[in-house]
């Protein structure tokens, strides 16, 4: 995601509700700014939004996919948060912990272990750019399920090797095409793209879709830190 501070505040809100198209604000935002009314009136109905988006989410219905003849090696861009951490894949581990029954320290050899997923979908920037890419992986429910986690368990937190942090609902990180992904386009996960591991799914915006990821957390209750982004004013849940 862009750390581009003109694209910030504005463009992400207005091109959620565009997406979306589940708010009858998107004519108010679609003018140049927002007026602190128009802030207001957002806030106020931004919960709304968000449960509107929940309730259309079908956690089994699968996302059309593309053709691998269809796949744009060249429109992925890459974005950086703050600097391209270096990892050595030897060495890394995935953390899973939280309100779980079995915390887990995965090692790369152990996630290539687990079955493979594979699917090519677009991948669509809420600054206005899209790219069908092939992604290749382990599905998070994978994950989740050998964490054993609480009943009760309702959000999934995320945090990457360069300090970004994001978090989902649940059912979006249970989705069958919501991936932790080391391959893209056949060939292992370049660095920039995020290697050793990223999140990739058709269900959700780019900014969701963290790089680097070095731990997961299973929560109860919604964390403070929603994401790096929605903590400035990013709409969080980010669907599509």
């Amino acid at each position: 995601m862009s750390t581009n501070p003109d694209s910030k505040l504005y463009l992400p809100r207005r091109r959620f509700l565009q997406i979306s198209g589940l708010s009858s604000l998107g004519l108010v935002l679609s003018s140049c700014g927002m007026s602190l009314y128009d802030e207001v009136v957002f806030n106020a109905t931004e919960p709304l939004n968000q449960n509107v988006e929940a309730l259309l989410l079908n956690p089994y219905k699968l996302i059309p996919e593309f053709p691998a003849s269809a796949i744009e090696p060249q429109a992925l861009l890459i974005n950086t948060f703050d600097f391209t951490p270096k990892i050595d894949p030897e060495k890394f581990f995935l953390k899973v912990d939280g309100d779980i029954k079995r915390p887990l320290r995965l090692s790369m050899a152990e996630i290539e272990k687990m079955p493979l997923t594979s699917m090519t979908i677009r991948h669509i920037c809420v600054e206005g750019w899209s790219a069908i890419v092939q992604w290749a992986g382990i599905r998070l429910r994978d994950i989740v399920s050998l964490a054993k986690p609480s009943a009760d368990v309702r959000y999934i937190n995320f945090k990457s090797a360069d300090g970004y942090y994001e978090s989902w609902d649940i059912a979006s990180a249970l989705h069958p095409q919501t991936i932790l992904a080391y391959q893209k386009n056949g060939q292992p996960l370049p660095v920039e793209n995020g290697a050793p591991l990223r999140l990739a799914s058709p269900i959700k915006l780019g900014y969701k879709q963290s790089k680097w990821i070095t731990q997961v957390t299973l929560l109860k209750e919604k964390p403070k830190a929603l994401g790096y982004w929605e903590d400035q004013g990013y709409e969080w849940f980010g669907g599509l």
